[in-house]
């Protein structure tokens, strides 16, 4: 009898704390330990009866902001944010029953999205480790203000307004499951501007770019199926499939207020026909421009790195990266980065290079160069711009040297073809006057250049900030 009385007082208390509780819900990202944007017009949001008032007060300002929910029971405000500071912040959601979410910063708040070498942890993955592990996890603490929340990876063929996830500061206790890319793009903003940076994780390991458009923009300019059996019976593998993770892993971010968008996928879209990716990358950043609705959002990539793709002397591999590397002509406010020089030579069969802090930090020296007006960054690697030839050398001039480029004899990965359009190994040097002088004994009548243009294929040339060449070629063939 005891026994069940005891019970039964277990349940009233749980009813009662249940009942004690808000009755404003909150989306997992709104919560404690958050960033919010700095110095903007920041959304939130969240559900309570329909017809509710919900009041919202902020502890920088003396200001309430108020809604009352849809018939859905949304509601959403917007909030003026301070300047970015390392002072805790609060705000109270009260519906006549508060609810307070605690330790939050003002700061500048950027999505990391794509596949796994945006997802691979500071901790790497199995058998593929990431280049200073553990010296980035000592020294994390150093290191104030940055904070991440991760989407969880989930399949829907509905759009979802909210995902099980946390804020975490990114110390010891944490960094290693942050995104090492996205980890080491905070750590120099951090650095550079001193202000505490937030990163919202939004994934999927070997996703192509069709994983993340929505159902309007598939049916309108691709061909895939669009209902769950046809996909399924399509894309066997679940990381492929269009759609879904778009739907379920990035969906419920666009309500936030961000700085801008990070962007490291293209592995799985390899052997695309040409100018296909193109297309649908430009295609997939207009759609995030339109939902975040805070007009041209920074948007900067990441070139896939070089990999065999079963052939190291194939090309389908460069023919994607020449594909991204259009994409970042015609996408606005945009820029890419290279990763030609971050493979190991006994990485060729490595779809995840260790090298991530250098690709974090050059994703951050563009956002610092275009965004937060540090015009003397050198950020921009060089690239081809244009070809003569005379007699049997080629003269190449290339774009983004910063007045320099190294080395300026023995240059590697440049090759030759004459009208038979077989490649040979050729010999480069650079001149100040007259750009790189490529020559080939085994051509004596070159009509076109390759540069790294193989699917594991490095090359040596750099520009004045030691940012690599990227991989081009002259002709269509």
């Amino acid at each position: 009898m005891n026994r069940i009385k005891t019970i039964l007082m277990a349940a009233v208390a749980l009813f009662t704390a249940s009942t004690a509780q808000a009755k404003v819900r909150l989306p997992h990202l709104i919560s404690d330990n958050m960033v919010l944007q700095q110095q903007t017009e920041a959304r939130l949001w969240g559900w309570d009866k329909p017809g509710t008032t919900v009041r919202v007060t902020v502890s920088w300002n003396a200001q309430t902001y108020q809604t009352r929910t849809d018939k859905n029971g949304r509601w959403q405000v917007k909030v003026t944010t301070p300047k970015a500071s390392y002072t805790p912040l609060s705000i109270v959601f009260d519906d006549g029953e508060a609810l307070t979410v605690k330790n939050i910063l003002a700061g500048e708040v950027w999505v990391c999205g794509g596949q796994s070498n945006m997802e691979m942890p500071v901790r790497g993955f199995w058998g593929c480790p990431v280049e200073g592990f553990n010296a980035t996890v000592a020294e994390s603490a150093a290191h104030k203000g940055i904070r991440y929340a991760k989407i969880p990876s989930t399949m829907s063929m509905k759009p979802l307004d909210d995902a099980p996830c946390q804020w975490l500061k990114a110390g010891p206790q944490h960094v290693a499951d942050c995104s090492a890319t996205g980890y080491f793009f905070a750590r120099m903003l951090n650095r550079a501007l001193d202000l505490p940076v937030g990163l919202i994780l939004a994934n999927k390991g070997g996703s192509r770019v069709e994983s993340w458009l929505d159902r309007e923009n598939l049916k309108a300019h691709t061909q895939e199926p669009l209902d769950t059996g046809a996909i399924v019976k399509k894309y066997s593998q679940e990381w492929t499939r269009p759609l879904v993770w778009g739907n379920g892993t990035f969906h419920p971010v666009l309500n936030y207020t961000v700085k801008g968008i990070l962007f490291y996928q293209g592995c799985s879209n390899v052997g695309d026909p040409a100018g296909q990716y193109t297309e649908r990358l430009k295609l997939l950043v207009e759609q995030w421009r339109r939902d975040f609705a805070q007009g041209q959002l920074p948007f900067y990539f990441v070139q896939i790195a070089p990999y065999e793709n079963g052939d190291v002397n194939g090309d389908w591999g460069p023919k994607l990266r020449e594909q991204q590397f259009e994409a970042a002509k015609v996408i606005a406010n945009s820029g890419i980065v290279c990763t030609q020089d971050l493979v190991y030579p006994y990485e060729y069969s490595q779809i995840h290079p260790a090298q991530k802090r250098q690709v974090g930090e050059r994703l951050a020296f563009m956002a610092l160069q275009k965004q937060y007006g540090m015009e003397q960054l050198m950020c921009e690697s060089p690239s081809f711009g244009s070809m003569k030839t005379v007699g049997g050398t080629c003269y190449i001039t290339l774009n983004n040297l910063y007045d320099g480029l190294s080395p300026l004899q023995g240059i590697e990965g440049f090759e030759v073809a004459g009208a038979d359009r077989v490649f040979h190994p050729a010999t480069a040097r650079y001149t100040h006057e007259q750009g790189v002088i490529v020559t080939c004994k085994d051509v004596p009548a070159p009509v076109a250049v390759r540069y790294c243009f193989r699917n594991f294929q490095l090359g040596n040339a750099r520009n004045q900030a030691g940012l690599p060449l990227f991989p081009f070629r002259t002709d269509n063939w």
